[in-house]
């Protein structure tokens, strides 16, 4: 595991009981660097989606938690947020709760002449993905998928 990936996983470690006292979700954590910045970021949700209050609430109770535990050694930027509309389905929460909802995949390369499509989450393993488009039924090697997430109809 990475520097980053590590640092990320013990943030996850130490956020769950705050998010477990409000009833949140934890979607993702991240530990990335942007323009020369270090950021560690935690995206969180609950039903009926996040606030701005809710994420100062993790905010606040992670940030004494930080401090103390001190694990990491270069300087960063701590932020708490919402995942968005267009978030990816990472975890197998993110799948169940999109079961036979519409989903957009884009891929690394064309396949059948395509690099995006969008159906209906029919089923999922750790290896594949499948949607329904129209009547056809696609299956997609995760490793060929860029990004998956629930499609947005405006």
């Amino acid at each position: 595991m990475s520097k980053a990936a590590d640092y990320a996983a013990k943030a996850e470690q130490l956020v769950a009981p705050i998010l477990a006292e409000h009833h949140f979700e934890l979607v993702d954590a991240e530990y990335v660097k942007e323009a020369g910045t270090w950021y560690l970021r935690l995206y969180i949700d609950k039903e009926g989606g996040i606030t701005v209050d809710d994420c100062e609430i993790v905010s606040r109770a992670m940030d004494p938690i930080l401090e103390e535990e001190d694990y990491i050694p270069d300087a960063y930027i701590f932020e708490v947020s919402s995942p968005g509309l267009g978030r990816p389905l990472k975890k197998e929460r993110d799948y169940v709760r999109n079961m036979g909802k519409d989903v957009e995949i884009r891929t690394y390369k064309a396949i059948d002449h395509a690099k995006e499509f969008t159906g209906a989450l029919k089923a999922y393993d750790k290896d594949t993905v499948t949607i329904t488009i129209g009547d056809e039924d696609k299956v997609f090697s995760k490793s060929d998928i860029a990004l998956i997430r629930q499609a947005i109809d405006f």
